[in-house]
């Protein structure tokens, strides 16, 4: 059970990064309500860690200078 856990914030958190890489998004709480909207219902738990949002804002930054 805690493996298949595991493996769907994974996936989530990876979902997160692609979203925040896409250059669509101005921050964590931007890919936190698309990840709702996408229906990843736990998102919000899955983004709470100050490093995993800190990562997304970093990479939507990134993405917005690219483009």
């Amino acid at each position: 059970m805690m493996h298949s856990e595991d493996s769907r914030l994974q996936a989530l958190r990876a979902r997160a990064y692609a979203l925040a890489e896409s250059g669509r998004f101005d921050g964590a709480h931007a890919v936190e309500q698309a990840l709702v909207a996408e229906g990843w219902p736990n998102a919000a738990a899955a983004l709470q860690s100050s490093y995993t949002r800190k990562a997304i804002s970093e990479r939507c930054l990134a993405a917005a200078k690219a483009h």
